[in-house]
């Protein structure tokens, strides 16, 4: 090794380390977020802190310090499906809204722990992502979806009138779920047979939820989860950032959208 060059890495060690305070903060962010956020949304979270720094610089920091996003792996078997008896695919897979309440999506997923059962229902906004209603229940009963649904609905302005899209599930196709879409003047949406694309927004979610929060501790009882599940929707709903948002949450951007209308 050349003298000059020993003497430069001898140097360069000494040197401070400019980004001490951005590593700083992107650990903070990482563990706020228990680490849910990958470089792109940490670059986001930095920029609302007005930090100004180039995601790929984010990404080097993180990599440096050890820090990796929990990573979903998106897996999806579907074909065309057939149409459904009860109601057309009106959505047809345009998952963007102008407005809120104009397309909701539904759907039920399970959990299973210690030897029981947990069943989510939500109602999504498409307009910002929003979880707008939810119910648990031990058992995939219809009162679940209807409690649900009663729930989303009185949170809807004079005039609203959304598309409720979900999948054939029993539930959807029941004459009083029917019953209470066209009391309210909402119009029903149902995916095609077999096709989970169909409800993409909504398989995403439970995708989400599960990767953050579900299989990242184990937990002892149905009661441990539902609460678990509780904090992680108003964490979703009024923490996490999205990059299609602008880097807003959905309660964020939608109370945005509506002061600027």
């Amino acid at each position: 090794m050349a003298r000059s060059t020993w003497y430069y890495q001898q140097s360069v060690r000494k040197r401070p380390d400019k980004y001490a305070d951005i590593k700083t903060k992107i650990s903070q962010i990482y563990q706020r977020h228990k680490g849910c956020y990958g470089y792109r949304r940490i670059t986001a979270a930095l920029t609302r802190e007005h930090e100004r720094v180039n995601h790929k610089t984010v990404q080097r920091l993180m990599s440096e310090q050890s820090l990796k996003a929990v990573i979903r792996v998106k897996k999806y078997r579907s074909w065309k499906g057939e149409q459904g008896k009860i109601a057309a695919n009106v959505l047809q897979r345009n998952f963007t809204a102008t407005r809120p309440n104009e397309k909701w999506v539904t759907d039920v997923t399970e959990f299973a722990v210690a030897g029981q059962k947990l069943y989510l229902s939500p109602i999504i906004d498409l307009f910002n992502g929003e979880v707008i209603s939810y119910v648990m229940s031990e058992r995939p009963v219809m009162s679940m979806v209807s409690t649900m649904l009663e729930k989303a609905l009185s949170k809807l302005r004079p005039g609203d009138k959304p598309v409720l899209h979900s999948d054939q599930g029993w539930q959807y196709q029941m004459q009083r779920w029917q019953e209470q879409l066209k009391a309210h003047g909402l119009r029903q949406s149902m995916s095609r047979r077999g096709n989970c694309l169909d409800n993409a927004v909504a398989e995403s979610f439970f995708g989400t939820l599960k990767s953050e929060c579900f299989y990242l501790k184990k937990f002892d009882s149905v009661t441990e989860l539902r609460q678990a599940v509780d904090r992680y929707i108003g964490y979703y709903n009024n923490e996490r950032i999205k990059l299609k948002l602008k880097g807003l949450s959905p309660v964020e951007y939608r109370t945005r959208a509506t002061a600027a209308a």
